[in-house]
């Protein structure tokens, strides 16, 4: 064999082998990136803002991320005594939190929510736009006034919450929307609230693209049949068990289950989970 030979052999096997171990110097790098990324998003000494969460999925969540060790702003509208009722739960399991009433309808409001977080606690790690109303009636009969509601509150109230999240936010944080399970089920009565509720899943998506290079983890959560008066409210047992029935696990879901949601996606561990809508009820969808 000439020199050139010898020498376009072995120019083969420096190619070869560089391209064997080329995975494995990949694969290592990025479990580096996601190990350190994990590490800097520890949740003891991080913010979180829960609108709505003066009962309900809102509350379940709150409690949650204060027992993980989140600082806490509690949101109502209108039910000071309940979300006050929150905030003495939290601080009696050891957890920091204070409570605030802001109408997420109006972006002042919102502001101010946002100021209480960076006054009380020194900032906002973590956003969930949980506030929502639901109102149902066939097309023919559902009112002005209640579609006007849910658009208010469910697409420009959140809109509202998302936009001073993606502003205030500090980078590393996380974001999500509650969605809903209807957006998929689409059942009869449910058209004005599923497609307010299909703006959350937009928002996400969008959102997370638009925060590129800031590590800010941007998802929504859709809940199904979960055992809150938003859902319970108008309903007998005879149809709740029912609707139960509709599901795998044969029980509708407990704010509690969608609190875990909430809470996974909070963690160092859910940082890679980004621009998505996780369906969470219990395979009834």
């Amino acid at each position: 064999m000439d020199d050139n030979s010898k020498k376009s052999v072995l120019s083969r096997r420096t190619v070869l082998s560089a391209a064997a171990i080329a995975p494995a110097v990949v694969a290592a790098a990025a479990a580096a990136s996601g190990t350190a990324q994990a590490q800097q998003f520890q949740t003891a000494d991080k913010v979180a803002i829960v609108t709505g969460s003066s009962r309900g999925i809102g509350a379940a969540t709150a409690k949650r991320l204060a027992a993980d060790g989140f600082k806490v702003v509690v949101n109502c509208r209108v039910n000071h005594d309940l979300a006050t009722a929150v905030v003495r739960d939290i601080e009696k399991a050891g957890g920091q939190a204070v409570w605030e009433q802001a109408d997420i309808r109006e972006p002042t409001a919102v502001r101010r929510l946002f100021d209480v977080a960076e006054r009380e606690f020194g900032g906002v790690d973590v956003v969930v736009a949980n506030a929502g109303v639901m109102h149902l009636a066939p097309f023919r009969d559902m009112s002005d006034e209640d579609f006007d509601k849910m658009v208010d509150t469910n697409v420009k109230g959140s809109f509202n919450t998302l936009r001073e999240a993606a502003r205030r936010v500090r980078d590393g944080g996380r974001i999500i929307a509650t969605s809903s399970s209807i957006v998929q089920l689409r059942s009869p009565t449910y058209g004005p609230y599923a497609a307010s509720k299909g703006s959350m899943e937009i928002y996400a998506n969008i959102l997370a693209k638009e925060l590129a290079g800031r590590k800010i983890s941007v998802n929504a959560i859709a809940p199904g049949l979960v055992a809150t008066s938003l859902f319970l409210d108008g309903k007998t047992d005879e149809q709740v068990a029912g609707f139960a029935q509709r599901t795998p696990h044969g029980r509708i879901g407990e704010p509690s289950d969608i609190a875990a949601m909430v809470a996974f996606l909070c963690s160092p561990d859910g940082w890679w989970v980004n621009g998505q809508t996780l369906y969470t009820n219990g395979g009834v969808v």
